[in-house]
């Protein structure tokens, strides 16, 4: 009976920590913050960027569609448009040890040099706490948060939720237009779609 009340009991907890993650994550609510490692060992927070534009991409670099928007250099372009103009790219891996797409900071580095990422920094979120803060779902799911630390986009990186690289060019670049309206203060045109992609392999 003892083990049966405790293992009710742990239920409740992860229902109301579930709960309690999706409300973090809503659209014009301050972004949750994080404190992560980089591939370079460098412990990096969110609150360090305070004051900048912050575009976060959940990333796997064994995922099709991400495969779709590096091996076309769609991502490596927008990571170089917006931190040239001044925004903080972080692309986040969330894949547990033994999931697809987890791999040690070495090896994330390797990966980082053939791809040619422009990104500001890859985190490494092996146990998924900024993944479930943040609630993300897809790789690539991409979020924007405002000068003011507010989230202000979550959802997909364009409208065309395929693995074929010819479907870029005609593509709505969703992030693109949250991304350019948090830069110039405006209010985000789309500011939640639905993302595409392989599932965060927590």
């Amino acid at each position: 009976m003892k083990k049966k009340i405790i293992l009710t009991a742990l239920a409740v907890l992860a229902l109301f920590g579930t709960a309690f993650a999706q409300a973090q994550v809503s659209v014009g609510s301050p972004a949750p913050g994080f404190t992560l490692p980089d591939a370079q060992g460098v412990s990096r927070s969110l609150s360090e960027f305070s004051g900048k534009v912050v575009i976060l991409e959940w990333t796997n670099p064994d995922c099709p569609f991400v495969k779709k928007h590096y091996d076309s250099k769609n991502m490596q372009a927008l990571q170089e448009k917006y931190t040239a103009r001044g925004a903080v790219w972080l692309s986040i891996c969330s894949s547990a040890p033994g999931k697809q797409g987890h791999y040690s900071a070495a090896e994330w580095n390797d990966i980082l040099g053939r791809q040619g990422s422009r990104a500001t920094a890859l985190l490494l979120d092996p146990e998924g706490r900024a993944g479930l803060a943040y609630a993300a779902k897809t790789t690539p799911h991409m979020f924007v948060i405002d000068a003011e630390g507010t989230l202000v986009y979550d959802g997909a990186i364009d409208d065309q939720p395929s693995t074929r690289t010819d479907d870029i060019p005609g593509a709505k670049a969703l992030l693109a237009d949250a991304a350019d309206a948090a830069l110039a203060g405006q209010p985000v045109p789309v500011p939640k779609t639905a993302p595409y992609g392989c599932s965060v392999k927590y």
